[in-house]
């Protein structure tokens, strides 16, 4: 079947007007660039009745045409020799933008010479057409290869879409963990006849310390955070240590201290049992400093008397925020002590031994870390009650 004279046009005698109207419309184009008028005809009167056929009589031309339609293209059907920037040229170009893999050119030529044909087939040509050429078979090639294309354009798409999908319920499951636990670790908190927003302070100081002093150099900021969401987890253990000795309110006897400390073993114990946190990309990070969150530099601590850079430095950040949580935020035992108080009780070692390093980066954003606390009733610069420590309670 015919096409009608004039339906198919020259890119450039438009101006590129039909370039944009077939871009606007989303039709199926096909570009043929040849340097032969008749070759052109040809062709286009072969696919005319299906596509919106665009040609260019030179490989610049063709250029030009490919820069404005891109990817909108069905397929370009190109000739070998022509004036100004042949075949071959063209598809080099095409094949350094990558664009050959994603719109299947076909090459014209008279002859089938040896290097030719390997080069265009090495830079993604996806079939030649021989001149003169046989229409039902250049009909039957290129609608089976754009085909094949588009099948591979739909595939494409759900795969991303798929994929998405995965990534948003994955998302999803991740926050929903997350809650679980921040709402375990929560209500642990609760039961101690604490706020509840200790838990929360922590991971905020816990990342503030590792992204705004050299404490966090080198750790990229998706392991940060999931620091942060092991320091949530720090005192899960407690959900084991009876009423009576985790909210009494005079000190501890020696046999309820070491019962206490027990929860550091007990919350690491209760991590591994649970799979979803197995599984969760903050369990070693959680483990850890569940476990070890009392110890000390100086190899003072509980349960394994780790000494100096033994322990990690997400553990030894947690360690540092728990105490100060603790100091500065009323409790059972104790009422909170200014922030001011807190820092020298620190420093002068009342509360354990710190690295000396950490403790210059924590009192080089001490005063930056007010902020998350209200203000404190009653606890002016020597606020608070000095009978019993965190360091001594097992906060």
């Amino acid at each position: 079947m015919g096409c009608v004279p004039g339906e198919v046009r020259r890119a450039e005698r438009t101006g590129g007007s039909q370039v944009n109207q077939a871009n606007s419309a989303g039709e199926e184009t096909i570009l043929i660039v040849d340097d032969e008028e008749v070759n052109r005809a040809i062709l286009s009167n072969l696919f005319c009745t299906q596509y919106t056929i665009l040609e260019a009589a030179d490989g610049l031309e063709g250029l030009s045409v490919i820069e404005s339609c891109g990817d909108s293209l069905r397929a370009i059907l190109l000739d070998v020799v022509m004036p100004r920037m042949d075949g071959i040229q063209v598809l080099r170009k095409l094949h350094a933008s990558g664009l050959t893999s994603r719109v299947p050119v076909f090459l014209i030529t008279a002859e089938a010479g040896g290097s030719t044909m390997r080069e265009a087939y090495e830079l993604g040509v996806m079939d030649v057409i021989f001149k003169p050429v046989v229409p039902f078979l250049v009909i039957r090639r290129v609608n089976s290869v754009v085909e094949l294309f588009r099948a591979r354009r739909l595939l494409g798409a759900e795969v991303e879409r798929q994929r998405d999908q995965l990534l948003l319920q994955a998302e999803q499951m991740a926050e929903l963990s997350m809650g679980m636990v921040e709402a375990l670790s929560t209500a642990i908190e609760f039961r101690s006849d604490e706020s509840g927003e200790h838990v929360r302070r922590l991971h905020d100081i816990t990342c503030c310390l590792l992204r705004h002093t050299p404490l966090g150099e080198g750790i990229p900021e998706d392991q940060i955070q999931l620091i942060g969401i092991g320091a949530i987890t720090h005192d899960v253990g407690k959900i084991s240590i009876p009423d009576a000795v985790l909210n009494k309110r005079g000190r501890l006897t020696p046999e309820e201290f070491e019962l206490m400390k027990t929860h550091t073993v007990k919350g690491a114990e209760l991590l591994s049992k649970i799979p979803q946190m197995r599984e969760h990309s903050a369990y070693s990070y959680a483990y850890d400093i569940a476990l070890h969150h009392h110890e000390r530099w100086d190899g003072r601590g509980y349960p394994d008397g780790l000494v100096g850079d033994e322990i990690p430095i997400w553990t030894q950040i947690v360690s540092l925020a728990d105490v100060y949580d603790a100091l500065v935020s009323r409790r059972c035992y104790k009422e909170a002590f200014s922030p001011g108080v807190a820092m020298d009780m620190i420093l002068s070692g009342q509360c354990g031994v710190f690295n000396p390093r950490l403790l210059e980066c924590f009192r080089q954003v001490e005063r930056d870390l007010r902020s998350l606390y209200r203000p404190m009733e009653g606890a002016g610069d020597n606020g608070g009650s000095s009978e019993e420590t965190p360091g001594s309670r097992g906060h």
